[in-house]
Parts: structure tokens; C-alpha cells; sequence
């Protein structure tokens, strides 16, 4: 079986699916890997370090296409919505695809996909378990966007993070307020905390706290109670507009003390809830910085603008997205080592096996035999049930 890495695509994509140093444990499991001319050389992995570890080098995209058994890619068709829609004519029949498909985004899309008769995995869906936490790249890449919103940040702050004692006097930390304290947040705290700022934090999920502490971070807690604030996957559930509304009010204050806001709380398939106001940002000191990592989905500030930087009285907001770009090194080595795992779980006697009852194959398999497969996105779209599958399918 052949493992082909197309080179990515979606403009200023700086990453690569796979790195050279997974190479050689894909190649003991049976899978030989070919890869686009170029591919790694933005992440700082030139061909020739490919090329060493057994890779071999193909020229033209088309050819990887149509070489590869199993395509891995970072940014699929389905999250690459700006010229992912090429590769669909590069598709074959069963052929394997796996990447981040954004599942809960464009039906169409991925019916695209599914109708080139693609087996597809988005590792958006992986289960957040023990056994799966080695392939969980939705939770790598989020670690990268936390600790890049910070360092955004610090850099665009007219003020430095750490306290300081000099002779010309005793200069204050800063202070950084995280909304949303999952993996990227939590990551914050802890870049935030490593740079010398005095960091806080608020999550509607009371499970957060002990987290946002055990990193030197200050849990900001607000007299109000979430229902059902925590889904089984480990994810934020969304709240009405009546809790929204009051915790705005109570976020207010502490949003209006802090020097730089970080606002993190998405919730998949979901439009980000707004948690900062215009009238909030209007009470911020010139001066303090907004990183928005909600911003792709239309963002957690009412004032963000989705990919810009702009200035609102006198705040700076950045809308940036797909800040794990920026750092595409490690960010690479982190999804590769994530994907290469879950290759590995694939692949038993150096063939494809999809056993259904295993969670972490169902979980994520998106698109199979021309349909869209995975039950939790059928009833997201409201699609109806699809009959009973073999609990095992066919080996490839």
C-alpha cells in the first residue's frame, strides 16, 4: 500500500503531513510513501532528508494522486475551502483519504467527496480517549494556536509580560485574561505564565478550573451555572442567549483590567458564542491586544474581523486564523506523529482494516462508498440513518 503527501495548498499553508522521521515505522508496517516534489521544504524539511529515510520523490501532484493508496493531507477539501476543490478531480474510487475535512461545516462538500467514492477520516471526529490520545491532531494544532496567540500578543503589546526591578524603578506585569480554557487555552496560561504575565481564565466547564490552576493560572468564576456545560466528547455545549447575555456582564470587568484578552470557546458545528463586546473593548486601556481564535468561525469579539488585524478604540484585534501555520516546524512533527499513529492502528499484516466496532474507526470514518457514513454528522445535517453496516468491512 502507498502513502502519498500532496503538498499543501490553502494559501500561506506553510505545514506538511508527514515528516521524515515517521517514515521509516510506515515502512516496517508494509506502506511505502511517495510525496510531491517540495512538499516539506516551508515546514524545514527539505526532500533530500525524504528521500534518505526511504521516501520516494514525485514530480508532478497528479501522480502522487494517482499513485497513492491513501492520501494524507493536512488541509483537506472540506477545510481548504479556498482551492481544495482541485484535488476532487484527482480523487479515486476507494482511495483513502485522510486530513482535518471539517465535518460539521459544508454538507456539499463533503458529498463532493463522498461522490468521487473516497473513504475518507477526519481527524476532527477522533475520540478524546486514552487510547486514542496519540492520534488526536485536533488537540496538537490547538496546543500550537495557544502558545502562537500569546506570542502574537506580546509582540503587538506596547507593555512587556514579565515584572521587573531595575534602577529606574518597578515595572508591573502584564496581565492576560484567557476565555475558554481548553487545550489552546490552557496553552495560553501556560506561554502566558512562562513570559512572566499574571494570567486568569474562565470556562463555563466547572472541570476547568483545576486545570487552569494546576497551571499557575487564576480561575475566574461568575455566579452563574452552565446546564449541561460539558458534552461526552469533552467539548463546551452551547448555551441560550440568556447566559450568553449575562456572561457578558460579568466578564466585563475583568475583561476591561486585562491587558491582553485571548478568547478560545468554540463549539463544533456551532457559530462562536460572542463573550466581548464592542462596549467591553471600549472600556480596555489603549493600547491592550485581542487575540480572537474563534475568528475563522466569525469570532468570540463582536469586533473581530475574520483574517485582519484592525484597531477599535484604540485596542488592537486579531482575527487570524490558522496561526498553527506560523509555527509550521513543530506543528508538522505533531500532526505527522499523530497521523502516522493512526495509520499504524489502520494497518494489521501490512493491509487496510476497517473494524467498525472499534470507536476510533468509526468515530472518524467520514465517507465511504459514495455516502456520508459517519452517524454523528447524518444527524447533524438531519440526514436520515443509513442501514446497518458488517461490523468489519473489507480488507484493502
Amino acid at each position: 500500500m502507498i502513502v502519498g503527501i500532496p503538498r499543501e495548498t490553502f494559501p500561506s499553508e506553510r505545514r506538511v503531513a508527514l515528516v521524515p522521521a515517521t517514515v521509516p515505522n510506515l515502512t516496517k508496517a508494509g506502506l511505502q510513501v511517495v510525496m510531491e516534489a517540495g512538499a516539506g521544504v516551508e515546514a524545514g524539511y527539505p526532500d533530500a532528508d525524504y528521500a534518505a529515510k526511504g521516501a520516494k520523490i514525485l514530480a508532478d501532484r497528479a501522480e502522487v494522486f494517482r499513485t497513492a493508496d491513501i492520501l494524507v493531507q493536512i488541509l483537506c477539501y472540506g477545510s481548504n475551502d479556498k482551492t481544495g476543490k482541485a484535488d476532487v478531480a484527482l480523487f479515486r474510487r476507494d482511495q483513502v483519504l485522510i486530513g482535518f475535512l471539517r465535518p460539521l461545516g459544508s454538507l456539499k462538500t463533503i458529498q463532493e467527496i463522498a461522490g468521487k467514492g473516497v473513504t475518507s477520516f477526519s481527524v476532527e471526529l477522533m475520540p478524546r480517549t486514552t487510547r486514542a490520545q496519540s492520534m488526536d491532531a485536533l488537540s496538537s494544532m490547538g496546543t500550537i494556536c495557544g502558545y502562537k496567540a500569546v506570542i502574537i500578543a506580546a509582540d503587538k503589546l506596547p507593555r512587556i509580560f514579565p515584572m521587573l526591578t531595575t534602577a529606574a524603578g518597578t515595572i508591573t506585569p502584564g496581565r492576560v485574561f484567557v476565555i475558554g480554557a481548553g487545550v489552546a487555552g490552557l496553552q495560553a496560561i501556560a506561554t502566558a505564565r512562562r513570559l512572566g504575565a499574571v494570567a486568569s481564565a474562565h470556562d463555563l466547564r466547572p472541570a476547568a478550573k483545576e486545570q487552569v490552576q494546576s497551571l499557575g493560572g487564576r480561575f475566574v468564576e461568575l455566579p452563574i451555572e452552565a446546564k449541561d456545560a460539558e458534552d461526552p466528547r469533552g467539548y463546551a455545549r452551547a448555551q441560550d442567549e440568556s447566559f450568553y447575555r449575562r456572561q457578558r456582564e460579568l466578564l466585563g470587568k475583568v475583561v476591561a483590567e486585562s491587558d491582553v484578552v485571548i478568547t478560545a470557546a468554540v463549539i463544533p458545528g456551532k457559530k462562536p458564542p460572542v463573550l466581548v463586546t464592542k462596549e467591553m473593548v471600549a472600556n480596555m486601556a489603549p493600547g491592550s491586544v485581542i487575540v480572537d481564535l474563534a475568528a475563522e468561525r466569525g469570532g468570540n469579539c463582536e469586533l473581530t474581523q475574520p483574517g485582519e488585524l484592525v484597531v477599535e478604540h484604540g485596542v488592537t484585534i486579531i482575527g487570524w486564523f490558522n496561526l498553527a501555520s506560523a509555527v509550521p516546524y513543530h506543528a508538522s512533527q505533531m500532526y505527522a506523529r499523530n497521523v502516522s499513529a493512526f495509520l499504524l492502528h489502520l494497518v494489521k499484516d501490512e493491509k487496510l482494516q476497517f473494524d467498525l466496532e472499534d470507536e476510533i474507526v468509526r468515530d472518524t470514518l467520514l465517507t465511504r462508498g459514495g455516502e456520508v457514513v459517519n452517524a454523528r454528522v447524518r444527524e447533524f445535517f438531519s440526514l436520515p440513518a443509513l442501514p446497518a453496516e458488517p461490523k468489519e468491512v473489507a480488507k484493502s
